[in-house]
């Protein structure tokens, strides 16, 4: 069974729940559901180092990317994500 952008969307709204989280799903496996890319931004991850957001996205999506080939992930808090904006990393 393949997973969808919308399958991971409804997962992550489970766990980040507060109106200004942002999550972007990007299916890298041209359509075939294989391979996906997250980018969140939730000011949930303040204080926290890469290791536990990563953790904590990982135990979020813990079905779905059992069912997936490979996925990746960028986790930031609303300020990391300006900043990364306005210098052109996103």
């Amino acid at each position: 069974m393949t997973i969808s952008e919308d399958d991971i969307r409804d997962a992550l709204s489970l766990t980040f729940k507060d109106p200004t989280d942002e999550f972007q799903v990007i299916d890298q496996s041209s359509g075939c559901g294989e391979s996906y890319k997250v980018i969140i931004v939730s000011n949930t991850f303040e204080g926290k180092k890469t290791f536990a957001r990563h953790k904590y996205v990982n135990a979020a999506l813990k079905e779905e990317i059992a069912k997936m080939h490979a996925f990746s992930q960028i986790s930031l808090t609303h300020k990391e994500y300006e900043e990364r904006k306005e210098r052109d990393l996103i």
